[in-house]
């Protein structure tokens, strides 16, 4: 199933004259078509995997991944076009029964299947430039204006491409793709508002377990069984995490034991169908020093200035000249100033744009799901922060976590 919303890209590509967009990176393709792009996307260059997304809504979205990762489930779905591509992975199916000749069947296998010849050494790229360029043609797209991913492809592969086909006249469409992205369709809100609950309540069960003595590896256990254990009551399954947890005074050290006094930032991810949650909550095992309650509470008042000045019709940069404003007024020293103080969230491996930076005029939008954080690493104290996850509605934000934003005590 695609993530993507086809009117609302319709509308864009066709704001930019593109007549359709090529997705190289895999997370990109994940979001055009709902298909994983298999191994060789490890590689990230561009070829592996590619999404063909016309600006016409009408017409169906290609696909064009290995061969391999056709044995994993992905078929042709009404609105998807499968075309394949070989890697180096050699594989045959010999699960039809028992073999009293091994070798035997194991060469009908290959010979019934289809299967044998040269492999490329990953992925051929200039096979799937040539598949590419029959795909435009049957298309009616051979002299087209088409948007593609210039922030993911490496150069050596775009001059390739361009070099294959040179009739087509390559746009960047990254910043489109961006925008297209920013706001968000019911199911991705569904699948973020999922992972939200199961990493709120992994850090539950993290904070009812967390002892003195334990590494923040342990902590990370707590906190991945707690996640997991409420996605299977909710009848979900997750996809992956990112686990951002710092224990104590020292932020380097890789794996920190907790002791009596130290602070734990949690800054936790969970995903479902890769869409990656972001929230954050701090905890202090035992009592806080005067020093780290004197911080904390000044953290709280510039989060409840930021938080309450998102709100559709805003842009990202006022939110964050309101952050800066709320830093002075709590006493913070003027040099605190970082670069952004949050950001969307989504299918992207990382952070995702647009976000709360000072030179951002991009307008906060419903239907955008945002993180926005206000951090403080202090390495010889701990790292403390607060960071909510939000959707922005017709008429403010509804804030995903449950979980109170006060420094947690434990023990």
């Amino acid at each position: 199933m695609s993530y993507i919303d086809r009117a609302r890209a319709s509308w864009f590509m066709s704001e930019a004259g593109l007549d359709a967009l090529l997705l190289f990176e895999p997370e990109s393709f994940r979001y055009a078509t709902g298909l994983d792009g298999g191994v060789a996307t490890a590689f990230r260059r561009a070829g592996a995997c590619a999404a063909l997304v016309p600006c016409d809504p009408g017409a169906s979205i290609a696909a064009i991944l290995s061969d391999h990762q056709l044995h994993f489930g992905p078929s042709a779905q009404g609105a998807i076009e499968l075309i394949t591509h070989p890697t180096w992975i050699d594989y045959v199916d010999i699960s039809d029964g028992d073999h009293p000749a091994p070798l035997d069947s194991l060469a009908r296998a290959y010979k019934a299947q289809g299967l044998g010849g040269a492999r490329p050494e990953t992925f051929d790229r200039d096979l799937v430039n040539a598949l590419i360029g029959d795909l435009l043609t049957t298309r009616g797209l051979a002299n087209a204006r088409v948007g593609i991913d210039m922030a993911f492809i490496p150069a050596n592969d775009l001059a390739r491409l361009k070099a294959a086909l040179p009739r087509v006249t390559w746009v960047d469409g990254s910043a489109l793709l961006d925008r297209i992205r920013s706001v968000k369709t019911a199911h991705e809100i569904a699948c973020l508002r999922n992972a939200n609950l199961a990493s709120e309540a992994g850090l539950l069960h993290m904070a009812d377990h967390a002892q003195i003595g334990m590494a923040r590896s342990e902590l990370d256990r707590l906190w991945r069984d707690g996640a997991a254990r409420a996605a299977s009551a909710h009848g979900f399954k997750i996809s992956g995490d990112r686990a951002g947890i710092a224990v104590g005074p020292n932020l380097i050290i890789r794996d920190p034991v907790l002791e009596n006094g130290h602070l734990i930032k949690a800054d936790m991810g969970v995903a479902v169908e890769n869409y990656l949650s972001d929230g954050t909550r701090s905890y202090v095992m035992g009592a806080p020093s005067p020093m780290v309650r004197t911080i904390f509470a000044a953290i709280e008042d510039v989060f409840e200035a930021g938080i309450t000045a998102i709100r559709p019709g805003a842009t990202f940069g006022d939110v964050h000249r309101t952050v800066l404003d709320a830093v002075k007024k709590a006493g913070l020293p003027e040099s605190y100033c970082r670069g952004h103080f949050g950001h969307s969230i989504g299918a992207a491996c990382m952070e995702e744009w647009p976000f709360f930076s000072a030179r951002n005029p991009e307008e906060i939008l419903p239907g955008m799901v945002l993180a926005f954080e206000v951090p403080m690493y202090l390495h010889g104290t701990g790292a403390m922060m607060i960071e909510d996850q939000l959707l922005v509605t017709e008429t403010g934000i509804e804030v995903m976590n449950k979980l109170p934003r006060a420094l947690t005590q434990l023990g």
